[in-house]
């Protein structure tokens, strides 16, 4: 029995005790996050308590401890409702029961280790920033839909990422709110004594406990490292506080707890896995304490890991130097060096593996090269990516041409249960086949949109956006009122947006390369599309890091516009972005926006969930877009890079502007007699026959078992 699974069913059966007994096999759906991306799932306990099921964020556990007791009974009265339940259950312990697909060095018995900082497995366990994270949860629901044999290995943050609230001038402000893992669908794993399972970590100088949790995604074991332990000093209790916390001595201590303690942990939970794969370069310290045994038995430092390397794949995810963390040689000799001593590879061994010249003392120890120069096989997120990683890193490899440094590329994908809207996945079932999502990746799957009726897809289209829509006019309100706007401000976006109006959405990390500014810098002729007499809607959302003024300051810039009427009721920033509101945007938008500064987008997965949603990129070619685009599913700018930024900037917006103007405003205006926009709907069959199958999750990993793991 996997360590954990114990603990999961006395947490449910603690659950089920307080429910109505009809009521009880919600309690175990609760503890595995599949009823997230199961059809209808979420809807059985959202239907007991609509509003309480927003209040709790959708979070399955507290709902249920939380409903009035006349709704739970009247829920235990509902026979609909109950026969519901007995399918979900049903549908669960098939899938649980089916046996491992094996794939080359994986088997159940020796499963891959996925090893991540975050995990964005849903907003109701809130370990996750972004992109990153969005990309880890989607490959664990995949792997679990594949019966692919992985376990997940993360960090519990007490604290999660901020949360966000801007004010009247568009300034961000960041406040944290504790997470109480007991009330979370985890279980705290427990030995044969029922005491907490706990693996110990040197930090610094002090050995640090860390306590594991078990979150269920579908198939999938994730568990989570907790430092908040008693006999801990405030300090290290601290460690596991906050995602991508600011502190550098911190931070780096996470990224040690992540990669040694989690080696440990699985060591702990039993699980020998057959392969590691490092999503990013925090957990590359696994490396070390994978080597540390055979260290430890006598075998020579180089040739332990040169061994273990074999068993080690990475991921890079970003091609912007700020995002490939690096230390100085005395911080990580502060916050590692005990344990660099302990494991018998000291100090100097470590250094070499992460500087760039591993002969230079001079350089800082980077967590990137660390992990590319610690495994076998690496890849990057993208075609384009690849050749960007593979220029970045030459450095690595001087002795070899830049096209024969070892990073390859899997472009990533994502996964259609959790993102594609209930209206477009209803209509998909009717005409691509029930089973469509067993087969996304096959592109024979989307040949049937073509025979799609207009009608219908512009329906769902009209649907989704109508969701989107009615979620902006709500939340606008309670938004610019709660940041002191006037009454008239507060409720200009309610009363104008229309369920039927061109929608645009642009939703990400604030940051300065993703340049938000392009919207703003010709204000009289964005003011002019706005007016204009088929006028155009656009929905904002993002966060910039708390240590990114330059990335703050842009969202200023933007609510600089305030005053013209027109931004006022056509353009909504929607604060404390999340995978909720992600879900809604990229359910609902027309259009999708995404405007890096080429070559720095890394993949862009936000895109793609659009695309299946039959919402339309217009992009730059860069990451994902530049392999995508065939000139009939979305728009494209220019991806060439220029020396001078200002200049690609000022080229690139004009060119927004002219592409919204001359092509997308027209093209979506322009009706037949039907009263349907038959050019768009072609665009929109176009991307989904396109997109669909090349940027599914199921490919995706049909990708990394080819390249990453044997198979």
């Amino acid at each position: 029995m996997p360590a954990g699974d114990r603990d999961l069913d006395a947490a449910a059966q603690a659950l089920a005790s307080r429910l109505p007994e009809p009521l009880r096999d919600l309690a175990r759906l609760a503890y595995n996050y599949e009823w997230s991306w199961q059809a209808g799932s979420a809807a059985l306990f959202e239907d007991i308590e609509p509003q309480r099921w927003a209040l709790v964020a959708a979070n399955p556990v507290r709902l249920l401890e939380e409903a009035e007791p006349e709704r739970l009974a009247e829920a235990a009265a509902d026979d609909a409702l109950l026969a519901r339940v007995r399918v979900a259950r049903e549908r669960l312990e098939a899938d649980l029961a089916r046996p491992s697909a094996e794939h080359g060095a994986l088997t159940a018995a020796r499963p891959l280790a996925f090893m991540c900082a975050e995990f964005a497995v849903h907003a109701s366990l809130p370990i996750y920033s972004g992109g990153l994270g969005a990309l880890a949860g989607d490959f664990l629901k995949q792997a679990s839909d594949d019966a692919m044999p992985v376990v997940g290995v993360g960090l519990l943050y007490r604290q999660g990422y901020f949360r966000q609230r801007v004010d009247a001038s568009g300034l961000q402000h960041e406040y944290w709110l504790d997470i109480d893992p007991q009330r979370l669908p985890a279980a705290l794993v427990r030995d044969a004594d029922r005491q907490p399972l706990t693996v110990t970590v040197p930090v610094a100088r002090e050995q640090v406990v860390a306590q594991i949790w078990r979150v269920d995604v579908g198939r999938v074991p994730l568990y989570l490292l907790d430092c908040d332990r008693a006999e801990n000093s405030p300090a290290a209790r601290w460690i596991t506080s906050r995602l991508y916390i600011s502190d550098r001595d911190t931070r780096l201590a996470q990224y040690l707890v992540l990669g040694v303690g989690g080696v440990r942990a699985l060591a702990a939970v039993g699980v020998e896995p057959g392969r590691l794969h490092l999503n990013e370069g925090h957990p590359a310290f696994a490396a070390l304490e994978l080597a540390r045994p055979a260290i430890a038995a006598g075998q020579a430092v180089d040739d332990a890991l040169a061994a273990v390397r074999e068993q080690i794949g990475f991921t890079t995810h970003t091609p912007v130097p700020a995002g490939n963390d690096t230390y100085p040689v005395a911080q990580l000799e502060r916050i590692a060096g005990a344990y660099a001593t302990e494991s018998g590879i000291g100090i100097d061994a470590v250094l070499r593996l992460g500087r760039p010249s591993a002969d230079r003392a001079i350089e800082p120890f980077g967590l990137t090269q660390f992990a590319l120069r610690s495994s076998s096989r690496a890849n990057a997120v993208s075609a384009r990516h690849g050749e960007v990683a593979r220029a970045m890193w030459h450095v690595l490899w001087p002795a070899r041409a830049e096209e024969g440094v070892p990073i390859g590329h899997v472009t990533n994908g994502v996964h259609e249960p959790t993102w594609v809207g209930d209206e477009m996945r209803a209509l998909l079932d009717r005409h691509l086949g029930s089973d469509w999502l067993a087969r996304a990746a096959d592109p024979a799957t989307w040949s049937g949109v073509d025979a799609i009726p207009a009608a219908e897809l512009w329906a769902v289209r009209r649907s989704q956006r109508a969701r989107l829509v009615a979620l902006v006019r709500e939340r606008s309100v309670f938004e610019r009122l709660g940041r002191g706007d006037d009454l008239d401000y507060a409720q200009a976006a309610a009363a104008s947006f229309d369920p039927d109006a061109l929608t645009i959405g642009f939703a990400r990390r604030i940051a300065t390369y993703k340049r938000l500014s392009l919207l703003v810098t010709d204000i009289p002729a964005v003011d002019a599309l706005l007016r204009a007499e088929h006028p155009l809607q656009i929905v904002l959302a993002g966060k910039a890091h708390p240590a990114d003024d330059d990335g703050k300051r842009m969202l200023q810039d933007l609510f600089a516009l305030k005053p013209s009427p027109a931004v006022a009721a056509r353009v909504v920033f929607l604060e404390d972005y999340d995978l909720a509101s992600a879900a809604t945007l990229v359910q609902g938008c027309d259009v999708w926006l995404n405007l890096p500064r080429p070559p720095l987008e890394a993949s862009g997965t936000s895109g793609m969930k659009a695309a299946v949603n039959g919402g339309l990129n217009l992009s730059v070619l860069d990451g994902w877009w530049a392999e995508a685009y065939d000139g009939d599913n979305g728009w494209a700018l220019p991806g060439d890079v220029e020396a001078d930024p200002a200049e690609q900037d000022a080229r690139d917006a004009a060119e927004l502007r002219r592409i919204l103007t001359e092509e997308v405003v027209p093209l979506f205006w322009e009706r037949g007699e039907d009263g349907l926009p038959h050019g768009w709907v072609e665009r929109i069959r176009a991307s989904l026959r396109t997109n669909g199958p090349a940027y599914s999750a199921q490919r995706m990993l049909a990708d990394y078992r080819v390249q990453q793991y044997g198979a």
